[in-house]
């Protein structure tokens, strides 16, 4: 019997990557994997299946001589081992392209994009078609708590992707979703964000339609109708049948969360989950699933039992009638989404929203200009500007006394508890660890 094909992944311990050397393992290859940072979560989840990890990017981990090297974004010229494999002319491929080469030849792809709600609608996605009985293969940037795991291969002919707009490696420029071809393709919105890789929102609305381009005849897009931008991209050519979701042709929700497809009622969504753009990312899921057969019925009754990402409006804990939540936005629009939904759902309770504005579109403060409106609906702000690089206190001028900024994080955790009290609601927004402020949080409230 042949040895397994091996692989090598330069960057395991993303999600995305992580994500891949999950599916290769259960694909049947030998998986081995490096990184900066490998630790706790991704490390212990990687190890669990069997995943050999090596800290940082050695010229010696040349020598495990694999079948080809899978390159994470994270990799740059001048990294160490990439630098020789490039010298030695070793085969090697991004994630994306060997995973579609690979993987995904034979697998009819469902492919979610969108500037927000990637992850939530494709969770949402892969669930409706979990629970009507079709087992499908997803990849998902964060762990769907329905599944547990963010990915996985399955004998299905389905296949469910988180389909990004983010570039594909130091060598493939175009964003990850050209690689998935995907036959159906929910595009859920669209605006400007990623300022480190984008100029502005024409040139992320070329990749989307580079995207459109690879649909083909027989597929279906899903698209938002309420995006002007995206109407943008569809103008520039498409070839394949599309529905909209959000405005009156095609699919839409009322406040009673009642559906309609072209008019005619379909039934009602009936869940916990907050928030206008979640009902969004349910209509673009019922209309994919229902592209793959699942009747609407049979989505909706999926929904009334799916559970959100972690890290989507978690509850952390619970002290003295303070609830401190974790979520993941980290965007004005995201942010502006998220602090609405709490206030719907906590009425008049008082929301202290907390701030670290760390991603790449935030750091250059491309964003900052919109970020005092993002958080109207708080009745406090405290933002964390420890080595931000950017003036997050003028930014958040606009806010008056109702910001409080701070350098250190220690001292911003004490500002809060002292400001905290019984009732309030402490909505805690990072893409990032933060310092592990949720568990300092409660334990210095208590």
């Amino acid at each position: 019997m042949s040895h397994p094909k091996h692989i090598h992944i330069l960057g395991i311990c993303g999600t995305f990557m992580g994500g891949i050397a999950a599916i290769a393992k259960q694909a049947g290859y030998r998986v081995t994997g490096c990184d900066a940072n490998v630790y706790p979560p991704m490390s212990t989840q990687l190890e669990a299946q069997g995943i050999e990890l090596i800290e940082g990017f050695g010229v010696e981990q040349l020598a495990l001589n694999p079948d080809v090297f899978v390159i994470g974004n994270v990799v740059t010229r001048g990294n160490a081992l990439m630098e020789e494999i490039l010298n030695r002319n070793l085969p090697y491929a991004s994630g994306p392209q060997w995973l579609s080469d690979t993987l995904l030849r034979d697998k009819w792809v469902l492919g979610v994009a969108g500037t927000h709600g990637k992850t939530t609608t494709t969770s949402m996605l892969a669930w409706i078609l979990e629970y009507a009985g079709l087992t499908p293969g997803f990849l998902i940037g964060g762990v769907p708590q329905n599944f547990g795991i963010s990915a996985r291969i399955t004998e299905s002919s389905f296949f469910v992707i988180e389909a990004d707009e983010y570039d594909t490696a130091f060598f493939d420029k175009r964003s990850k979703f050209v690689h998935y071809h995907p036959r159906t393709a929910i595009l859920n919105n669209l605006e400007f964000d990623h300022a480190d890789i984008f100029a502005d929102l024409d040139a992320i609305e070329t990749q989307f339609h580079h995207l459109v381009r690879t649909v083909p005849g027989n597929g279906l897009v899903v698209c938002n109708g309420r995006e002007e931008s995206l109407q943008r991209v569809l103008k520039r050519g498409c070839w394949t049948p599309v529905e909209r979701f959000g405005n009156d042709t095609g699919w839409n929700i009322d406040d009673a969360n009642r559906v309609t497809l072209n008019g005619v009622a379909q039934g009602t969504l009936q869940w916990d989950l907050m928030g206008e753009h979640n009902r969004m990312n349910a209509l673009a899921a019922l209309s994919a699933a229902r592209h793959v057969g699942v009747p609407v019925a049979q989505g909706l009754a999926a929904l009334a039992e799916f559970k959100n990402v972690k890290r989507r409006m978690e509850v952390k804990g619970c002290v003295n009638g303070i609830t401190v939540y974790d979520d993941f936005a980290h965007h004005p629009t995201a942010i502006d989404t998220t602090v609405a939904g709490l206030r719907r759902k906590v009425g008049k309770a008082r929301i202290l929203a907390v701030l670290e504005p760390r991603s790449n579109t935030m750091k250059l403060g491309v964003m900052k200009d919109a970020l005092p409106a993002s958080l109207k609906d708080a009745d406090l702000v405290f933002c964390y500007a420890g080595n931000l690089g950017w003036d997050a206190r003028g930014a958040l001028a606009p806010l008056g006394e109702k910001a409080i900024v701070k350098d250190d994080l220690n001292e911003l955790i004490s500002v809060i508890a002292t400001a905290a009290k019984s009732g309030d609601q402490i909505l805690v927004m990072s893409n990032g660890g933060f310092g592990g402020i949720h568990e300092k949080l409660l334990k210095k409230l208590a």
